[in-house]
């Protein structure tokens, strides 16, 4: 089947065939066109009926993508643009610990909860206590919370002008929070691990 000599005419024939192509895609002449329309879809995006993180830019000419070829992993003749993620503020109330399948024992932060793209936000991740300590977070602080990848919450930073004197540090387990086994951490490993392969916790995660 010939699509044509470039992107755009492949998307003019798809459309034309009745095949779903997306309507917003536009040609740009140089790279300040393309640094325009990111700074433009910035805003843009939140008004689409869907979630997007980013935009991809593409070159055209299909003979130049042939030209450009590819890495072991990826194609030269095009790139991703992810857009800053966003971010809102909660109060720290509690932190949890979840175990995963391995025995890795990450903590998670329980938040008031607030809005963050589209989605009600309660919980979010801490990742491990090398973290905890490099944000200097508390319980009861004002924290940062932003969307990886705009899919998962994560603290991000702590708002220390809004730190009330009542904080309390946040302390990693001393046994596993799901079988009361021992836990231990590794030395130059960032996260504790529940040492017991029968913890139920880890038995569930294994056959989810």
């Amino acid at each position: 089947v010939d699509l044509g000599a470039t992107h755009r005419e492949a998307f003019q024939k798809l459309a034309g065939w009745g095949l779903p192509v997306n309507p917003h895609a536009v040609l740009c002449r140089d790279i300040e066109e393309v640094v325009s329309r990111l700074a433009e879809w910035d805003d843009r995006r939140r008004g689409l009926p869907y979630e997007t993180d980013g935009l991809v830019v593409k070159v055209d000419r299909l003979a130049l993508r042939d030209e450009l070829g590819a890495t072991s992993k990826h194609p030269r003749w095009c790139i991703a643009y992810k857009f800053s993620a966003e971010q809102a503020q909660s109060v720290l109330r509690s932190v949890d610990y979840q175990v995963g399948k391995m025995g890795t024992i990450t903590p998670r932060a329980n938040m008031d909860p607030v809005e963050l793209c589209g989605t009600t936000v309660a919980h979010a991740t801490l990742h491990n206590w090398d973290q905890i300590d490099r944000l200097g977070v508390m319980i009861g602080d004002t924290v940062v919370i932003e969307k990886a990848g705009e899919i998962i919450p994560q603290v991000v930073g702590v708002v220390l002008e809004l730190r009330p004197d009542d904080v309390k540090p946040i302390t990693p387990p001393t046994a596993c929070p799901a079988c009361g086994g021992a836990v231990e951490r590794g030395e130059g490993v960032v996260a504790f691990h529940c040492v017991n392969s029968e913890c139920p916790a880890q038995l569930k995660e294994r056959i989810i």
